[in-house]
């Protein structure tokens, strides 16, 4: 079967019950903080992507990879996935761990979240969750490299991860890979073994510096280039796409080297950061399976990632795709 045969997106990896928390400020230790609203939503990447492609009405088929806990939280998620047309078949459910769970704390007055995670079933996550071999979709999304406890560990020199993305290589799939701006002892090795293999990077200036080995400033348009052309060299077979609130910037292997500003949002319109990395990936993930030309990629996943700020959960604030790139004629783009 040819790539060319092939159509969809299969998204593998943290299925993840996101617990939305609006607090009045983030509080010091030993201190209190009121909570003024939550709610519960999607999380983790392939997830996020899933439920983003959905909203934009992708008309091409969506669906899940992943091990979720056979509890409440884990049917939830099944359920979810269902009523929005996404493929549950490779959704599994374990007897043995608890579906994964975040509790996001996002300030009111700023957006800005912190997260504490329960990793639960996506720890466990295996190569015999996933069977290219049932699948005829195009492309593979794995995410997130550092919060995949079995993916992440390493078996004679490579990640399991690793492993994954050449089975779905050799099976004629193209991989996407994203990662989690998490602190992790062996980031670089994790990341650097899943390089060669992986198609397309999408990634913010936090994971891109982690894996370079030295921080790249989230402004700084010239240095962000620099380093997708380092993480091209690293072993990216087609493109790095690197994106931060100022915008993104993206080196292809044939020479591209392209840079797309954020939207110019007015004060108040971000409702909470949550799930803005996945829903730029959404983007990018839409155009690269419509065919579009990078810069029209890029355009539209600033575009999906300024919609997502519009709500404080993950996907919410998704709509159709020419409603989400009505808002660069809405609000302009910035400088970067």
């Amino acid at each position: 079967m040819g790539r060319t045969e092939r159509r969809g997106l299969l998204a593998a990896g943290n299925f993840i019950v996101d617990y939305v928390k609006v607090i009045d400020a983030y509080p010091a230790q030993d201190t209190l903080a009121s909570i003024l609203d939550e709610s519960r939503s999607n999380g983790g990447g392939p997830y996020n992507v899933l439920k983003d492609l959905a909203a934009m009405k992708a008309g091409f088929p969506l669906e899940a990879c992943g091990l979720v806990g056979d509890d409440a939280n884990g049917q939830w998620i099944r359920r979810d996935c269902q009523e929005h047309g996404i493929d549950v078949a490779q959704l599994h459910l374990s007897r043995e761990h608890p579906t994964s769970y975040t509790d996001a704390m996002t300030v009111q007055s700023t957006g800005r979240r912190t997260f504490f995670h329960c990793r639960g079933a996506n720890a466990h996550f295996d190569l015999r969750h996933c069977a290219f071999g049932k699948t005829r979709a195009r492309i593979l999304h794995l995410g997130y490299l550092m919060l995949l406890d079995r993916m992440d560990s390493f078996e004679g020199g490579q990640t399991v991860a690793a492993k994954l993305l050449f089975n779905a290589r050799s099976a004629g799939l193209e991989t996407s890979v994203d990662m989690v701006s998490a602190t992790h002892p062996r980031f670089r090795e994790i990341a650097l073994s899943a390089l060669p293999l992986t198609d397309h990077l999408v990634l913010n200036e936090i994971e891109a510096g982690n894996t370079l080995g030295s921080p790249i400033a989230a402004g700084d348009a010239d240095g962000l280039i620099r380093a997708a052309e380092q993480l091209l060299a690293a072993g990216v077979k087609r493109t790095v796409t690197i994106h931060t609130e100022h915008g993104a910037v993206c080196a292809t292997v044939e020479g591209l080297r392209l840079r797309q500003a954020s939207l110019r949002l007015p004060a108040g319109y971000s409702k909470g950061a949550t799930g803005a990395g996945d829903a730029f990936a959404a983007g990018m993930l839409y155009g690269l399976h419509e065919g579009l030309e990078m810069p029209a990629r890029l355009r539209l996943a600033v575009c999906t990632a300024a919609a997502c700020l519009s709500d404080p959960t993950p996907s919410k604030g998704l709509r159709p795709v020419a409603e989400c790139l009505a808002l660069a004629d809405q609000f302009g783009f910035g400088e970067f």
